[in-house]
C-alpha cells in the first residue's frame, strides 16, 4: 500500500487527536488547507485578477478559458471558507474576487490580459459554461459581503455574462446542471424570469430521468455512474436546495443523497482514499463532496464522527501524498503528477474542483461535523460486501488492510450514439474491479482486471457493460453482466461472441466466472488479476479454478497511478464455442493470508451451473447462467 510523503508546504495547525483519533483534522486545518490551496494560486493571477494562469499544459479549450477555471473554481474554495465563517475574511480573498469579477466582465470575449472567454455551446466553445457554476454558486454563498457590495454596473455585466449559460446547449449530461446553478442564483438575487425558471426546470426534468435508483444517477443517457454521481448529481440540487430553503426539494434530493451515501460512503479506505474509478480523477478529494454536504444539509445515514472521518481522511490522504508539490498547488494527478488519470478537458486548474470538499466549511464551529469525536468510516467496521444492484456495482471492503474494492458490472463511458467498435477502450470504467489502492494499468500495457478473448492474436475489450443483476446475504454478494469482445483490428466483433461475467466476492476472495459463447475455433481466453508494483506491500494472487489452462504474469511498465512500473497476474485456456471458466482472485496487504490453492475444496461445472464448494466453512457458491442466478450457503 502507498505510504505517506508529506512535501506540502500548506501549513496545517497541530494534529487533535482527541477530537480526531484517526486523522488529527478539526474544521481549523480545513480553513488552513483552503487558506494554503488559495494562496498558492493567487501567485499566478494576471493584474486585474480575472485569471488565475496556473502553470502546466494547456487544456483543449486554450489557456483564457482554463485562466477563468483558475479563478472560478477556487473562487468556490474561497467562498465556502468566509460563508462559513459568517463572512470574517482574514485574509481579503473576496476582494481580489470582486476586482476579478469587473475586470473579467468589461470586455468579455476580448483577446486582452483580463476578459473572460463568452460562453457558447458545449460543441463550440463550452467549458466557461462549466465554469459559470462555480462563479455563480461563489457569488450566491457570500452575497452579503461580495454581490451587494459590487458597483451595480459590474453586477449588471456579470449577470449578461452568467446569462449565456442559459441561452446556450450543455453537453449532454450533469453539465446541465450547471445553468440550473447559474439560475439559482440569479433567482436568489431577484433576476429570475421566464428564462432561468426553464433552465431550472429542464435540469430537474433531466435528473428524474437519469435517476436508477439505489441513490445512483446516470450521468446522462448512457450507464456512466462514477464520482459525478457525488460531486455534480448530488451536489447541485441538494446545494441549491439548502441555500434556498426549498424544504420541498430539499426532502426530495435529500432522500436520495442519503441513499447514495448508504453505499458510496463505504468507498474510501482505511487510509482515506476514495475509490480509483472512473473520470476526472484529479479533482481528488471532491470525491468527499457529498459526504460533507449530507453532513452540513442533515441528509445522510452517517453519524457525525463518521462523516468527519470520511472527510478529513481524504482530504488528508491526498496532502500527504505529493498532491500540491511543493509549489502548494494542486498537480495533474492523483499522488503527484500522472498523465493516465486525466483527460483531454483537464487544464492547470482543472484538479480545483477539489474546492467542493470545503462545502463542509459551512458547517459552522459547533456544528455536530466539527464537535463529535471523529469514529470508523464504514469501511473501518467490520468486513462488508454490498451490492448496488441499480448502477451494477458490488463492494467489498476488508477491515484488516483497509482496502476496499469495486467490481464493476454496470458502468462504462460509452454514450448511446456511439457504435461499441468506435469507442476508444477506456480502463477507468472498462476494466472488472477498481480499489483504493491500486489503479488501471495504461491503455497501452496489458489490461488488469479484464477477460480478454484473443483471435487471431488480437485480444479484445470491453465496452458497453450489460447489467445481469446484482444481490447477496450476509458476509457475501454478487453482480454479473454481459458484453461483446470488440477488437481494434481485424473485425470489429465475431458474430455472435458474448461474454457473460459474475463476480461473487466474499471476505477478501472474489469469484470471477465467466462464461464465452460463440468463441471461433482457435481462440483462446486471458483473465487478469489485480496490478501491483514491483516493491509493493501489496499481494496480488490469481488462481484458476476451471477451465484455465496455465497461468503467468505480464508486465506494465507505465504503471499505475500508485506505481511506476507493475506486474499482472494472467491465466489463460482456449476457448472454442461455449466454455465456462472459473477463477479466484484476491488483493491484500495481508502478508500472512492463506493461498488461494487453500480456499476452495472442490469446483464442478455442468453445462451452464458451476458450484464451488469453500474449504473454511464447507459452504457453497452455486452460479448459474440460464438465467443468471447466484446462491451461497
Amino acid at each position: 500500500m502507498t505510504a505517506p510523503h508529506p512535501t506540502s508546504p500548506i501549513e496545517l495547525p497541530a494534529e487533535d487527536r482527541a477530537s480526531s483519533p484517526y486523522t488529527g483534522y478539526t474544521r481549523a486545518h480545513w480553513e488552513a488547507a483552503a487558506d494554503g490551496l488559495l494562496r498558492a494560486a493567487w501567485q499566478w493571477a494576471t493584474p486585474g485578477g480575472a485569471l488565475l494562469d496556473l502553470p502546466g499544459r494547456p487544456s483543449a479549450s486554450g489557456v483564457r478559458s482554463d485562466g477563468l477555471e483558475g479563478y472560478a473554481r477556487t473562487f468556490l474554495a474561497a467562498a465556502f471558507r468566509v460563508a462559513g465563517a459568517d463572512g470574517k475574511d482574514p485574509h481579503g480573498w473576496l476582494g481580489r474576487y470582486a476586482d476579478g469579477l469587473a475586470a473579467g466582465t468589461r470586455t468579455p470575449g476580448r483577446e486582452d490580459a483580463e476578459s473572460w472567454p463568452l460562453i457558447r455551446d458545449h460543441t463550440v466553445f463550452g467549458q466557461p459554461m462549466v465554469e459559470s457554476a462555480s462563479v455563480a454558486i461563489g457569488l450566491r454563498l457570500t452575497r452579503p459581503w461580495l454581490w451587494d457590495r459590487l458597483d451595480a454596473g459590474v453586477q449588471d455585466r456579470t449577470e449578461e455574462w452568467l446569462r449565456d449559460a442559459l441561452r446556450h446547449v450543455p453537453s449532454p449530461n450533469n453539465w446541465y446542471l450547471f445553468p440550473y446553478s447559474v439560475a439559482g442564483f440569479l433567482e436568489s438575487v431577484g433576476r429570475g424570469d421566464a428564462q432561468t425558471a426553464r433552465a431550472k426546470q429542464r435540469a430537474l426534468d433531466l435528473l428524474e430521468g437519469w435517476y436508477r435508483g439505489d441513490g445512483w444517477y446516470a450521468d446522462g443517457d448512457g450507464r456512466a455512474f462514477d464520482h459525478y454521481n457525488g460531486w455534480a448529481l448530488h451536489l447541485y440540487p441538494v446545494l441549491d436546495a439548502y441555500l434556498s430553503g426549498d424544504a420541498e426539494l430539499s426532502a426530495h434530493y435529500g432522500a436520495r443523497l442519503r441513499e447514495h451515501l448508504e453505499g458510496f460512503s463505504l468507498l474510501f479506505g482505511g487510509d482515506g482514499a476514495p475509490i480509483h474509478f472512473g473520470r476526472s480523477l484529479t479533482y481528488r478529494f471532491a470525491a468527499a463532496s457529498s459526504v460533507a454536504l449530507g453532513a452540513v444539509s442533515g441528509h445522510t445515514p452517517l453519524t457525525p464522527g463518521a462523516s468527519r472521518r470520511v472527510i478529513s481522511g481524504s482530504l488528508r490522504y491526498f496532502l500527504d501524498r505529493g498532491a500540491t508539490g511543493t509549489d502548494g498547488l494542486l498537480n495533474l494527478g492523483w499522488h503527484g503528477p500522472h498523465e493516465a488519470s486525466l483527460q483531454n478537458y483537464s487544464a492547470p486548474a482543472s484538479p480545483y474542483w477539489a474546492s467542493k470538499a470545503f462545502v463542509a466549511l459551512l458547517a459552522p464551529d459547533g456544528h455536530p461535523l466539527w464537535a463529535a469525536t471523529e469514529e470508523p468510516a464504514p469501511s473501518g467496521g467490520p468486513d462488508r460486501v454490498l451490492a448496488l444492484p441499480a448502477p451494477g456495482l458490488l463492494v467489498q471492503s476488508t477491515r484488516a488492510d483497509g482496502i476496499v474494492r469495486l467490481h464493476n458490472h454496470g458502468s462504462d463511458h460509452v454514450r448511446p450514439h456511439e457504435g461499441e467498435s468506435g469507442v476508444q477502450d477506456d480502463p477507468l470504467y472498462s476494466r472488472q474491479s477498481y480499489s483504493t489502492v491500486t489503479g488501471p494499468t495504461s491503455r497501452a500495457n496489458a489490461a488488469d482486471n479484464h477477460l480478454a478473448v484473443v483471435v487471431a492474436g488480437a485480444r479484445s475489450e470491453r465496452r458497453v457493460i450489460r447489467a445481469l443483476g446484482a444481490g447477496g446475504g450476509d458476509g457475501w454478494g454478487w453482480a454479473a453482466s454481459w458484453h461483446r469482445p470488440v477488437f481494434t483490428s481485424g473485425s470489429p466483433m465475431v458474430p455472435g461472441m458474448r461474454v457473460e461475467s459474475v463476480t461473487v466476492a466474499r471476505g477478501r476472495y472474489e469469484l470471477r466466472v465467466h462464461r464465452v459463447l460463440g468463441a471461433p475455433d482457435g481462440a483462446r481466453a486471458e483473465q487478469t488479476g489485480w496490478a501491483t508494483g514491483r516493491d509493493d506491500t501489496l499481494t496480488s494472487a490469481l488462481h484458476g479454478l476451471y477451465g484455465w489452462e496455465s497461468r503467468d504474469g505480464v508486465r506494465a511498465p507505465q504503471g499505475t497511478a500508485y506505481t511506476p512500473w507493475a506486474v499482472v497476474p494472467r491465466l489463460s485456456a482456449p476457448a472454442e464455442g461455449t466454455v465456462v471458466l472459473v477463477a479466484l482472485a484476491s488483493l491484500t496487504a495481508d502478508a500472512d493470508a492463506t493461498p488461494l490453492d487453500a480456499v476452495v475444496s472442490g469446483v464442478t461445472v455442468d453445462g451452464d451451473v458451476a458450484e464451488v464448494s469453500w474449504a473454511e466453512d464447507a459452504a457453497t457458491t452455486r452460479i448459474s447462467f440460464e438465467p443468471v442466478t447466484v446462491t451461497h450457503g
